[in-house]
């Protein structure tokens, strides 16, 4: 209860609320990397990605305070694209600002955004960025990179999932963690990280790519706050909620596909061209659509597919070699050609002129191959 004789003023002043709640976010955060430290006793290392804006410098500052009373030891790494005039400046900036937090190490990297790769601006952007972090990320030997992504932007991420006529796995939003990085933010108000740099007394950079049209997530942005002004202002918090809900049964799906992946591996390939990934779908027609199709995803990435560019579509086609199969030709996938033999998926990549005839098969399953290479010559 205090000193005796202690007046209820006389209590120390905690934090502004906009600082509670980040510092709070960041402990849950690294809380949940405890026992993670191989070997045991080891301290872990987390470094901030860290652009100079407002959510980035008041995670950084969570960060700071958070880490040294977790055990955890906290660095920054301030990215810097060469986008915009004086952005080595700006980058500067960001990095005085983090070593006055006492983050240690530091660092600024500069990036070269691919021009002309086809995925447009903002997707060039985030390899290049994503690329950098995690090279810092195992040179610097950290644990995790921490990211600023806050509610906001989560609720955003689910829009253009919407719009796009996304699935599950898209409508989940970000993943808080994964094994190389944290979000610890995902519940933290773009408002709030204003307000707690207000308080800690950072200068937050102002992008003016966060108002250029152009990009597809500012338009995003501005129909969303639209549409919170028609519908109500929980919209953001309820979008976020329901990429959670979408991520929970995401994962569940994902885990009985694998679970369902593993067994459909055939034990031998005698009746599958060398070299080529097999599948026997004899359990995997049982499946829900859902779940099976999760399942051929993962084992077309396995077997080489080009994961940025395969698509619903793709995984439609590849469905119907098992659950409607009439007799159809290969399906071309990103990378890949995936052929029905009998009752095995078989997948070669790209660039073969054609398909090698398969190696016999035992007596009982011959008829069904030679009828299944016949249907499709």
């Amino acid at each position: 209860m205090g000193r005796p004789g202690a007046r209820l003023t006389d209590a120390v002043p905690g934090p502004p609320p906009a600082v509670a709640r980040t510092r709070l976010a960041v402990r849950r955060g690294l809380s949940s990397l405890a026992g993670e430290a191989d070997p045991p006793g080891r301290e872990l290392t987390v470094l901030v990605a860290v652009s100079g804006g407002p959510d980035s410098l008041a995670l950084a500052a969570a960060t700071a305070f958070e880490a040294p009373r977790a055990g955890v030891r906290a660095g920054a790494v301030v990215i810097d694209h060469g986008l915009q005039p004086a952005s080595d400046a700006v980058a500067r900036a960001a990095a005085d600002q983090c070593r006055a937090l006492r983050l240690d190490p530091v660092e600024v990297v500069r990036v070269e955004v691919a021009d002309g790769s086809g995925d447009g601006p903002e997707m060039a952007a985030r390899n290049a960025r994503h690329a950098a972090l995690e090279e810092a990320r195992v040179r610097l030997g950290a644990d995790r990179v921490l990211l600023g992504h806050t509610r906001d932007d989560q609720a955003e991420q689910v829009l253009l999932g919407l719009l796009r006529g996304s699935g599950a796995r898209s409508l989940a939003g970000m993943p808080e963690a994964s094994p190389t990085l944290l979000r610890p933010f995902l519940d933290v108000t773009r408002e709030e990280t204003e307000s707690a740099c207000a308080a800690a007394g950072l200068t937050p950079w102002r992008d003016p790519h966060n108002h250029d049209p152009r990009f597809a997530r500012v338009r995003a942005r501005a129909v969303l706050a639209q549409l919170s002004e028609a519908l109500g202002p929980q919209l953001g918090a309820n979008l976020a909620r329901t990429a959670r809900l979408l991520r929970d049964d995401d994962d569940a799906l994902t885990a009985w596909a694998d679970h369902e992946l593993a067994a459909a591996r055939p034990a031998a390939t005698g009746h599958v061209p060398d070299g080529d990934a097999a599948l026997e779908i004899d359990g995997l027609v049982r499946l829900p659509r859902a779940v099976r199709t999760r399942a051929l995803r993962r084992w077309l990435l396995e077997a080489g597919a080009d994961g940025a560019a395969l698509g619903s579509r793709h995984l439609a086609e590849v469905d119907r070699l098992v659950a409607d199969w009439r007799g159809q030709g290969p399906v071309d996938v990103p990378a890949l050609s995936v052929r029905r033999i009998g009752p095995t998926l078989a997948a070669h990549p790209h660039g073969r002129v054609e398909w090698a005839r398969p190696k016999p098969r035992p007596a009982d399953a011959a008829d069904d191959v030679a009828g299944a290479d016949a249907d499709q010559e």
